[in-house]
């Protein structure tokens, strides 16, 4: 609770009379710094301003004179002797931040110019005192929601009134550039689920809908400088560009719709579907979850829908697909693009998006982060190894001290406990795989999942499912949950998906899978497994704090129950270091490269050590050596596809003939960009009659079965680019 000594509220009407009688204020009057708030009253969808200053008088005059903000009536003064620079910022930036998510006003404010500033007391004194004040909004009526229930909106997660991590910074940046840039026509941005895909759209489009004077340069650090300086260049090369945000899947539309219609400069009518394109051309499209864009296969009730726009565009409809209507009516198109959250024959296909990246007039970029899951990558490289049949890691690993990982053996008991964490916490749903039919569409009284004695009823929604007010008592599918955060996630693996002891390996049962849209025409059974392998990995993507089990098929329960803790081990000791529990002899460091042996991939990020892989030989094993996953069939004479394999650190010395791990950061050919690849190393150097030696080219090349792969050549200035990671010694799995 607040006390009189913390902070004040004064208010005053918006008028340069209200501002000139403000130098009775004893603190305000002394140039102390202080946040503001202006507002309209007594309106819905009320226009607000949030700002901090140490000249309120000169301020809020200013203020006056501004097209926009003249039209506001009230203001709130907030001051106290415990604020600094520091702290105004900070309370500032949650106010504007809050209010957004809160959903009362549009406000005015750009999107940039909110920092993360750490200085002392910031959380035990200054949160404080923010609370403290928002509870004081909320009572003059100023605020409706509770702060705990504003985080868990999607108001609030996709505001772009927010901080960019630095590395959504720099794709921003690339982003930019990229549209000033007359070679490239087309983006393609890939990321997996919960890199930050969406907030990164959103943040664009309010960027390109913000006034400069909006801007406030004196908190900007210079890549923020960078930001608004690409800003105007592109706002003189395309003023008021006409633009779009295409979201194919229709339930997540719909909330990225809303969210939009309450930020000031945007609205719903920006945010469409694929189909919308046949209308209209676009300066600059961006694709949210272009993985979910279609092809003619599966459409059901869309067929009609999809042979009308191709007529409308020229094109044939069995031979075209919505990725060739976004490229053909925009200007600019990004993509924000996973391959692994393909779920259905439906959806484009991943050939289409290489062709699309191997495209002279396209650039590639690539978001490493998990912003969504609390456990980080590490978990993120656990679910996919793990659905490979390849987990590295014991069960009693600690992904993180917040994060809640475990199987149960009782399906009712998951989902009492989905519903404890939700009464809790909000946001705990429970999903489960496609493996049971949908009589309740229908018949509002039938029961579409039975589990023992259990029954369930899948979602009876599809707009928006999640925060449907019945959401807590159904189940959600792949179909209503892609694009969304979940607090916790409940999710039932059903008998679609199976495991075979004999050969050590996940199977698909084609007859158990009822999404008949998702298998129709499927006639590879290992493309069918992956869509089903892709549907569960971004189910277990969706929780923030914790992701709960419940296996149908008993040899599945018992694989996974190998290495995740049960909800009976709740007890075991977490701390325990996750290397114990691999083997008690030799390890060596599992660096989370990535590997594409095909060829440089801006995709393999060097994110050090976040494992270890047990050497349970007898070979000797010194701090130089680590092990890493090489993925592609480049090298596929020396290293299978997948294979985990030991290499030595570099330390000089000649790599003529060698298998080698190389980094590169500067080439950006058009299939893969830039990053790490192993190849056999040679040189041709240049010699010198002093003595003195130079590279003249270095080849890198391929060990492979398929010809069609070829020697990397890197001549002149790229030589200088290329670092020697390590020398391959063997595969160890």
């Amino acid at each position: 609770m607040k006390t009189p000594q913390e902070y004040a509220i004064k208010k005053l009407g918006f008028s340069q009379s209200a501002i000139n009688e403000l130098s009775a204020d004893t603190l305000i009057g002394k140039f102390w710094p202080i946040v503001y708030l202006l507002k309209e009253k007594n309106k819905q969808k009320a226009l607000a301003y949030v700002g901090e200053t140490y000249d309120v008088k000169t301020r809020l005059t200013t203020h006056l004179s501004h097209p926009e903000k003249n039209r506001l009536q009230e203001a709130y003064l907030i001051s106290s002797r415990k604020f600094n620079k520091s702290a105004t910022l900070d309370i500032e930036a949650y106010c504007i931040k809050y209010l957004a998510g809160d959903g009362r006003y549009r406000l005015l404010n750009g999107n940039l110019g909110i920092p993360n500033h750490n200085y002392y007391q910031r959380e035990e004194v200054y949160f404080k005192i923010f609370e403290s004040i928002w509870e004081e909004f909320r009572s003059l009526g100023i605020a409706q929601q509770a702060l705990s229930k504003i985080s868990n909106s999607d108001l609030f997660k996709y505001s772009p009134y927010k901080s960019l991590t630095p590395e959504q910074t720099a794709s921003l940046i690339m982003i930019l550039e990229s549209l000033l840039e007359d070679q490239y026509e087309r983006m393609v941005i890939e990321g997996g689920a919960g890199s930050g895909k969406t907030v990164l759209a959103v943040f664009l489009f309010k960027l390109l809908h913000t006034a400069e004077e909006e801007f406030n340069f004196s908190v900007f650090g210079e890549e923020d400088k960078r930001i608004v300086e690409l800003v105007n260049l592109l706002k003189q090369k395309i003023p008021n560009p006409k633009m779009a945000l295409v979201v194919p899947v229709e339930s997540f539309r719909s909330t990225v719709q809303k969210i939009f219609r309450h930020v000031e400069g945007l609205s719903a009518d920006m945010v469409i579907g694929p189909a919308d394109l046949g209308r209209n051309r676009y300066d600059i499209v961006l694709v949210d979850e272009a993985h979910r864009l279609r092809r003619r296969k599966n459409l059901g009730s869309y067929f009609g829908g999809f042979d009308r726009v191709c007529n409308e565009l020229g094109f044939d409809r069995e031979k075209n697909d919505e990725l060739d209507w976004v490229v053909r009516q925009s200007d600019k198109s990004i993509f924000f693009y996973d391959e692994f959250q393909s779920v259905k024959p439906s959806d484009v296909l991943r050939e289409r998006f290489d062709m699309l990246k191997n495209n002279q007039y396209t650039k590639a970029a690539y978001l490493n982060s998990q912003f969504r899951v609390k456990a980080g990558l590490r978990y993120v490289n656990f679910i996919d190894r793990l659905l490979q049949g390849k987990p590295i890691i014991g069960k009693n690993t600690k992904w993180d001290e917040d994060y809640d990982f475990r199987i149960f053996n009782d399906p009712a008991q998951m989902i009492a406990h989905i519903k404890e964490k939700n009464d809790k916490e909000q946001l705990a749903r429970v999903v489960a795989g496609y493996a049971w039919p949908w009589p309740s569409k229908k018949n509002k009284k039938a029961i579409d999942i039975k589990i023992g004695e259990l029954e369930l009823r899948w979602n009876s929604v599809m707009k928006d499912w999640i925060n449907s007010p019945n959401a807590i008592n159904e189940v959600g599918c792949i179909h209503t949950v892609q694009g969304y955060d979940l607090n916790y996630t409940g999710i039932i693996f059903g008998n679609e998906i199976g495991y075979d002891k004999d050969r050590g390996e996940i199977i698909i049962r084609k007859d158990n899978y009822y999404d008949r849209n998702g298998k129709n025409g499927v006639k590879n059974p290992q493309q069918l497994k992956n869509f089903i392998l892709n549907i569960y990995k971004t189910l277990m993507l969706r929780g923030i704090k914790g992701t709960y089990l419940y296996v149908c098929d008993e040899a599945l329960r018992e694989y996974f129950s190998r290495y995740i803790p049960s909800f009976e081990e709740a007890g075991v000791d977490s701390n325990q270091n996750p290397s114990e529990t691999l083997v008690s002899g030799k390890s060596v460091p599992f660096i989370n490269l990535k590997i594409a042996a095909g060829g440089f991939s801006e995709q393999q990020q060097f994110n050090g050590e976040i494992e270890r892989f047990p050497i349970q030989d007898g070979s000797k094993i010194s701090d130089d050596h680590f092990a890493c996953e090489v993925v592609g069939k480049s090298m596929n004479k020396l290293i299978p596809n997948g294979a985990i394999c030991l290499f030595r650190r570099y330390a000089g010395g000649t790599r003529n003939g060698e298998v080698v791990l190389v980094s590169h950061t500067s080439i950006q050919d058009a299939d893969f960009g830039s990053g790490y690849t192993v190849k056999k190393y040679f040189s041709e150097k240049v010699h010198y009659p002093d003595g003195i030696w130079k590279h003249n080219r270095i080849i890198l090349k391929p060990s492979s079965t398929d010809r069609s792969y070829k020697d990397i050549v890197l001549e002149g200035d790229e030589l200088s680019s290329l670092q020697v990671i390590g020398i391959f010694e063997r595969v160890l799995d």
